[in-house]
């Protein structure tokens, strides 16, 4: 048996780093399994869903190193849940409903004031003919919920009828039947809702494991019993915790917060997010890994809370800077000559300013210091400035090699009796303008003689 996953987003919205972390987890999960990994848009809302959004979705996956061995769109597989319809009426478990909004919500307040759960009484199933016939008449079309298991004789009568599963990342897990309302499957117009399209396509493409967040543990109790309604053998569930901000609240694709999108804009590194997403709330420390091979040596779904895992958007730099820090000069090349930064400096500059940077744009600005000078000149006192005159007029003769920095202040130390902060602070704002940096130990044999006395104040 070849392990097979999904990652089923609806196509309304950018995705953000809580739809990644499901992604991720499912494509870690075949990575580790040697299995397959399905890429379906759950698009049966017509009135949301639309190509540009799924198009962006698949464009953030790649960005995150995440490529489907197949991509599906349930809006072209309609034929294959009506049929899965006719089967369920068939087997007389899909009935049809006549009430509106309106009366479902008086029904539930009716219940709840009882003392009883807000669930749907199964009235339509009490229905006459004639009733039936006089909805019909005026012009009320049916939506069709499916029959839950709950009952020994009566539907009417439901009693607690567990379900349980050993959830790949919670284990034991129960959802009772009778504390749930049949769901509604087809919608008045006829269109679907996400449970029936949803349990065909994982009949359908043999889906083996199902990993998604936690917010549908309650679901899978339904999903299992339509799973054995249509005949087939459920998957493996796993639930993960899901992602918060700092505050608790959650995060949505309609509202942006977050998205894929929004943090490549930003600068950040895909394995910054990927490493963020899948380790924070585990058992495991967050740390920036430097690929999806070796994330996934630390992916363990069993590792992961039960509580929502809350995060700050901080520590994604804090992951970037180290990203940064650590990256070859062999995977940054490509984008630094994007960014105008090549020739025969540009590896010996990387590896001088990869430790000084957040982003990896951020280079261009030291990469312009470096052939500009100094983007703002720095205001020197009187003392200062007689002391950078010494210092210039102390500057070594070329050639120049790694050591010149330090022969140049050894001369600038035994010529003005200056040391730490106070002789090299002034040095370092005349040549970057700037009070920190990388080392100008590394940076000088780059500016050149020339460079560098044309930084002199």
């Amino acid at each position: 048996m070849t392990i097979t996953v999904r990652f089923a987003p609806s196509p309304t919205g950018r995705i953000h780093i809580g739809n990644a972390r499901t992604a991720l987890f499912n494509w870690l999960f075949a990575m580790n399994n040697k299995g397959r990994y399905i890429q379906r848009f759950d698009d049966t809302d017509v009135a949301r869903s639309t190509q540009e959004f799924a198009d962006s979705i698949l464009y953030d996956l790649h960005w995150l190193g995440i490529f489907p061995d197949v991509t599906e769109y349930q809006s072209r597989r309609v034929e294959i849940y009506d049929a899965a319809v006719e089967r369920l009426k068939a087997a007389r478990v899909l009935y049809a409903c006549y009430e509106t909004p309106e009366e479902l919500d008086l029904r539930r307040k009716v219940r709840r004031t009882r003392g009883l759960p807000p669930v749907y009484g199964r009235e339509a199933l009490t229905l006459t003919p004639e009733q039936v016939a006089e909805y019909e008449s005026d012009g009320r079309r049916p939506h069709w919920r499916f029959l839950l298991p709950n009952f020994t004789g009566d539907p009417l009568q439901p009693e607690r009828t567990e379900v349980h599963w050993n959830d790949l990342v919670r284990g034991e897990e129960t959802v009772d039947l009778a504390s749930l309302s049949d769901p509604v499957l087809v919608r008045e117009d006829g269109t679907y809702l996400y449970t029936l399209p949803s349990v065909v396509d994982d009949i359908d493409m043999s889906v083996t494991h199902v990993i998604r967040g936690d917010d549908h543990v309650t679901n899978t109790g339904v999903q299992i019993a339509l799973f054995q309604a249509l005949g087939a053998e459920p998957p493996v569930f796993g639930h993960h915790n899901l992602l918060t901000t700092v505050s608790g609240e959650g995060l949505s694709k309609r509202t942006g917060a977050l998205s894929i999108e929004s943090l490549r804009e930003d600068g950040i590194e895909p394995m910054a997010v990927a490493s963020l997403a899948v380790l924070v709330g585990t058992s495991e420390n967050v740390t920036a890994a430097h690929d999806l091979n070796e994330l996934a040596g630390h992916f363990d779904p069993a590792a992961t809370s039960k509580s929502a895992a809350k995060f700050d958007p901080d520590e994604l730099f804090v992951l970037n800077r180290t990203l940064m820090h650590q990256m070859p000069f062999e995977e940054a090349r490509d984008r630094l000559i994007v960014l105008g930064i090549s020739g025969d400096k540009a590896e010996p500059f990387w590896l001088a300013v990869r430790g000084n940077i957040d982003r990896l744009s951020d280079a261009v600005a030291w990469w312009r210091i470096l052939s500009d000078g100094p983007q703002e000149s720095a205001e020197f006192s009187g003392e200062d400035r007689n002391f950078l005159d010494q210092a210039f007029d102390l500057l070594p003769e070329e050639p120049w090699n790694g050591a010149v920095w330090k022969d140049w202040t050894g001369k600038i130390k035994e010529a003005t009796g200056r040391k730490g902060k106070p002789l090299f602070m002034p040095l370092r704002l005349a040549l970057t303008g700037r009070t920190s940096g990388p080392e100008l130990s590394d940076l000088l044999p780059l500016m050149g003689r020339e460079g560098t006395l044309a930084r002199r104040p």
